[in-house]
């Protein structure tokens, strides 16, 4: 297996040791329950909250200027698509609009596998620029559709939010929501140029920034600052991101005692790549033909996929069964398919 499939099993390996640990302890000390717990959707935003930001944070904006369109395209209407594509398939097959949800949580690709399989990849400069741009900007995106479609799934289902992750409202609701987040941002860079050459100042701004957006789940506008507010603490948030996926890992362990649905789980994770596969052609017109190829097999789920099932839980009791067995499908997938992509020969690529 190539460098792009070694590093994806790699990462994949570290996740499935993480979740069995977290089942291992669950199991042994009998803990059921722990979603319904105070403390765990403060918990289990903080992560999101980490994890969104270092997504955001690794974004270059010479890359995103190179490839706006892409971009654009890619973190609107290829993610609006592809969740409709992976949502439509399972409810047709399971017959739960929970699965429109589930859909959405594995609809972006993760950041920090995508940064992980670069440094190996055989993208061009440009195809690797349009990969991490959009892996950094359809998280956020992904997040927002998770927390609006959650509410409609609840309405169709005849229940109620019981956590702060689904919201209870329509348009309205989802438009004065985004007001607020952009506020925030608009609010947040005001204070960052006025304190940024102070590194105290800017430090104990990036902290209140934090609090307040976990505070009132201000995850967009919280992705959003992570575009300027940057007071030189990236190998502080690259640790900081790694810890956040292996709590929320374990995390997804210590929930997998309630059950997991290996079915469902297998013909998410196939869906979402086949979605990607499907979508990411019709946005990639122009770039190279072996970077179209690459894009195509990119699928890959990690931080985000994996909270937004914790943060899914307490609404959707399948969510983490589901969600947890996609990731290693799809991720396994992506190794294999990446792997044989990358062993063709440049005029099989051309003539394809």
């Amino acid at each position: 297996m190539g460098g792009i499939g070694t590093a994806a099993v790699r990462r994949l390996a570290l996740f499935v040791a993480a979740v069995a640990v977290g089942w291992a302890v669950a199991a042994g000390f009998g803990l059921h329950g722990v979603e319904r717990s105070p403390a765990y959707f403060l918990v289990a935003s903080t992560l999101l909250a980490v994890g969104l930001f270092g997504s955001a944070h690794g974004i270059s904006p010479h890359a995103v200027r190179s490839n706006l369109r892409v971009v654009v395209l890619a973190v609107t209407v290829g993610v609006l698509a592809k969740a409709l594509l992976i949502g439509a398939v399972l409810v047709l097959c399971f017959g739960s609009p929970a699965f429109l949800v589930l859909g959405v949580a594995v609809a972006q690709i993760d950041p920090l596998s995508v940064a992980a399989m670069n440094h190996g990849s055989r993208l061009s400069p440009g195809g690797r620029a349009v990969l991490a741009a959009w892996s950094a900007f359809d998280d956020p995106v992904t997040m927002l559709l998770t927390v609006y479609l959650s509410g409609f799934a609840l309405g169709m289902l005849g229940r109620t939010p019981v956590s702060g992750s689904a919201a209870d409202g329509g348009v309205l609701s989802l438009l004065a929501d985004l007001g607020v987040n952009l506020l925030f941002a608009a609010c947040a860079f005001a204070l960052w140029k006025a304190v940024r050459r102070h590194r105290v100042l800017a430090f104990a701004l990036l902290a209140v920034v934090f609090a307040v957006a976990i505070w009132q789940f201000l995850m967009l506008g919280l992705a959003l600052t992570a575009l300027f507010l940057r007071p030189g603490v990236d190998r502080l948030l690259d640790r900081a991101v790694q810890v956040a996926f292996l709590v929320a890992s374990v995390g997804l362990g210590v929930l997998l005692v309630n059950g997991v649905h290996v079915l469902a789980g297998a013909a998410l994770g196939a869906a979402a790549f086949a979605a990607q596969a499907v979508v990411s052609p019709l946005i990639t017109r122009g770039l190279p033909g072996r970077d179209r190829g690459f894009l195509a097999v990119s699928q890959q789920n990690g931080i985000t996929a994996i909270i937004l099932a914790l943060l899914l839980e307490p609404d959707f009791p399948l969510a983490v069964g589901v969600i947890g067995p996609a990731i290693v499908v799809v991720n396994l997938l992506h190794a294999t398919a990446a792997t044989a992509w990358a062993a063709r020969r440049p005029e099989a690529v051309r003539s394809g």
